[in-house]
């Protein structure tokens, strides 16, 4: 659907009308903003209109296939107008890698959304530049691995997790089920258990309501309305309903967030650090009690950071499970070659991190599962730090900068088989698994993912595990053909909404 079918669909004829005039007055603004700057050309792209830009030709629900498609036309490097603002964007491995990896401080801003700013989240880490952001992923990395990210204390609280999971799904008896509610709460309580200290319990409702409302954010902030939104802020009157629903979610989950940390504000201990969120409160206290009153370790940036990991840290990896044992379901050839892996390799015991290594085909699967699922298409929007030369264009300071993620997981020029799901992909000759270099899901860079660690083991000790202890299969008269691999699009492309049975295999 093409961005100006979505305004049609989603206005009256009085707000097109309102548009028009809008459009008329901004025209010589337009121009003055287009031309050319002396001799510096820039990337090449679709010619524009004058306030909307290219959008006549960009499908807002999947601009990944927009920006494929204009890629074949304009090359790897191009330049598309977003509404009235000017964006480069990146495809292909070769030409994403080169610019986050061997330009990676040129690259290495991020822009904040309009939805971003008004909400107040542009603190933490996600949308921040310059010296806060240095400091609050510094210290979010540093205390993730203090609190087991990688280690094999977080490895057991994955296991914990795993555990109470299986005995969930062991009460629907194999009958036909949606697992969304259930991996959510199961993910979500992992990184619960690194920033608060404590796991919560699956019917908790507190707790269910703001997994659900993360969940329901990041559909929401992916959505033609809040795209728009954020290239149009003037609009805003024209799609209240979506505006009002995203701030809703924000001001929800803020609330519930300040009550868990004024919670661990009453029983503060600093002989006692139970988690991230402690860590950053006793360093805010040491700096106030030194007289320091204006460092990073301020109330906005512990609240954000809080929620950039509770939300990154639930809705992808949990994605990427539901898609793995829908997969599972769709291929059952394949999950009966992982089955008889774990079962010649591990036998009847808990799988653990350190069998990756003998596990190849369950490995490769794994990493086939990221790759086809495809959660992120698009990088979280980037911006040049500087001017900068690339690819013999010039991008202006300050540009924003889009990389296509699916461009590089679907690179025909990187992959045996691109376009279907061959876990042959990661696999030598021999069955020795193959590590790829444009297998970038976690992104590229100084912005790659920093939960990278922690969201690779979650993936493999879950997967392995459930596979031991379940089959996966389509409801009753759906057939494997059958079962939807179409995705959900938000944020991140998730599964739609579906039903799978678990059956227990003893």
């Amino acid at each position: 659907m093409g961005a100006m079918e979505v305004f049609l669909q989603s206005f009256s004829p009085v707000s097109v009308l309102g548009s028009v005039v809008l459009i008329i007055i901004g025209f010589h603004f337009f121009l003055s903003k287009s031309r050319p700057q002396g001799h510096r050309q820039g990337p090449p792209g679709p010619k524009p209109l004058p306030i909307i830009g290219n959008l006549l030709q960009l499908d807002v629900k999947r601009l990944d296939q927009a920006f494929l498609k204009l890629s074949k036309t304009y090359g790897s490097v191009f330049t598309v107008h977003m509404g009235p603002k000017k964006t480069v964007v990146l495809t292909g491995y070769k030409t994403v890698k080169e610019a986050f990896v061997s330009y990676a401080e040129e690259f290495g801003e991020r822009v904040a959304s309009t939805v971003t700013k008004e909400a107040n989240l542009h603190h933490g880490i996600v949308w921040t530049n310059g010296d806060s952001w240095k400091e609050m992923r510094r210290f979010a990395l540093t205390n993730l691995k203090d609190f087991g990210m990688g280690k094999r204390v977080c490895e057991e609280k994955i296991i914990e997790e795993c555990h109470i999971l299986i005995q969930k799904l062991k009460e629907f008896k194999g009958e036909a089920f949606d697992l969304s509610q259930h991996m959510n709460n199961a993910v979500c309580n992992v990184i619960c258990s690194m920033v608060y200290g404590k796991r919560f319990e699956y019917d908790d409702l507190e707790f269910t309501n703001v997994v659900n409302r993360t969940t329901q954010g990041l559909q929401l902030l992916g959505s033609p309305a809040i795209k728009l939104y954020n290239m149009f802020p003037k609009i805003g009157k024209l799609v209240f309903s979506a505006r009002k629903k995203m701030s809703d979610i924000f001001a929800a989950n803020k609330q519930h967030h300040l009550m868990l940390l004024n919670r661990l504000k009453e029983t503060l201990s600093p002989q006692m650090c139970r988690g991230v969120a402690d860590a950053f409160l006793i360093r805010q206290q040491q700096l106030k009690e030194s007289g320091i009153t204006d460092s990073h370790y301020h109330n906005d940036n512990l609240l954000v950071t809080i929620m950039n990991l509770f939300s990154a840290g639930t809705e992808t990896t949990s994605s990427t499970l539901r898609w793995a044992f829908l997969f599972m379901a769709k291929y059952p050839k394949i999950q009966d070659q992982v089955r008889q892996e774990l079962r010649n390799v591990i036998g009847s015991r808990q799988v653990q991190v350190e069998d990756r290594q003998n596990l190849p085909f369950t490995d490769a699967v794994i990493h086939e599962i990221q790759r086809m699922a495809n959660i992120l298409p698009l990088a979280i929007s980037h911006r040049t730090s500087q001017d900068i030369t690339f690819h013999g264009y010039f991008i202006e300071k300050g540009t924003p900068v889009i990389a296509v993620l699916t461009s590089v997981l679907q690179d025909e020029n990187e992959w045996e088989k691109p376009n279907v799901f061959y876990p042959g992909n990661f696999l030598s000759k021999d069955g020795k698994f193959l590590k790829r270099d444009a297998f970038l899901p976690f992104s590229a860079g100084r912005r790659v993912c920093l939960g990278e660690s922690l969201a690779r083991m979650e993936l493999f000790i879950f997967f392995a595990t459930l596979l031991q202890h379940f089959r996966f299969s389509p409801p009753p008269g759906v057939t494997e053909e059958e079962l939807d691999l179409t995705p959900r699009v938000g944020a991140t492309l998730s599964p739609q909404p579906h039903t799978l049975c678990v059956i227990p295999l003893n």
